[in-house]
């Protein structure tokens, strides 16, 4: 504990008086400064001008990552027969009906994604509680309640990331792996940004982008000038 507890003081002191870096300055300081002896997550935080508990300022969407996540996506599908079929010879890990919805019901969630057919949602509605407030509830506008679960499945297990504000309108994902050339952290911080971007919803009033932070899973976070995350 002692050593983990220098480790973080020295990293702060690095981090100290840090601010508004250039998307490429704050990746190459989280990567020089991060000791852990795991390959941590780069992960990104975005503070919005929004207040996602109006509709019309709700801010939700998907963004394929150019370089991928590093991570390893383990994929649920509900589906019954030749949709099932198609989502398994897609790589899915876990395929159901019923009996998938009894699983998680029993509390047993090992997944990191969801996807329906349209007419699995009866069932799958039944689950809002449970999956809902880990993200995990499928949902057309994300393409994950869809008929071509094949490419749904595809597009999880290939880095597309999902996003959604919080109550106090962030945004936050992991868009790396620290083991990832600091050109690849900085392409998926920029990709993901843009999308963000174009998530802005309707109702969304005065700066839309307040503050966009980087860090690694064990590392304090960094403040990045939001023109260089948006490339301007």
């Amino acid at each position: 504990m002692a050593k983990t507890g220098k480790r973080m003081t020295e990293a702060k002191k690095a981090f100290a008086d840090k601010a508004d870096l250039t998307v490429e300055e704050a990746v190459a300081l989280i990567k020089s400064n991060a000791k852990a002896k795991f390959d941590q997550t780069i992960e990104i935080a975005m503070n919005l001008g929004v207040d996602p508990r109006h509709a019309d300022q709700m801010v939700r969407g998907k963004v394929t990552l150019p370089n991928g996540t590093g991570k390893s996506v383990r994929v649920a599908v509900f589906a019954r027969g030749a949709k099932a079929d198609e989502a398994k010879e897609a790589g899915a890990d876990i395929v159901g009906a019923e009996d998938l919805m009894e699983t998680i019901q029993g509390g047993t969630i090992d997944f990191d994604r969801c996807i329906a057919t349209p007419d699995m949602m009866p069932i799958v509605g039944r689950l809002g509680k449970v999956l809902g407030p880990r993200n995990l509830m499928p949902n057309p506008k994300v393409g994950t309640v869809t008929m071509d679960v094949a490419e749904a499945v595809k597009a999880a297990k290939g880095g597309e990331v999902q996003f959604r504000a919080e109550k106090a309108g962030v945004v936050h994902a992991g868009i790396g792996k620290l083991s990832f050339d600091e050109g690849k952290l900085v392409e998926n911080v920029r990709a993901f940004v843009d999308a963000v971007s174009k998530a802005k919803p309707a109702g969304a009033k005065g700066a839309y982008m307040k503050k966009v932070s980087l860090s690694s899973t064990m590392g304090p976070g960094v403040s990045v000038a939001v023109g260089s995350a948006t490339g301007n």
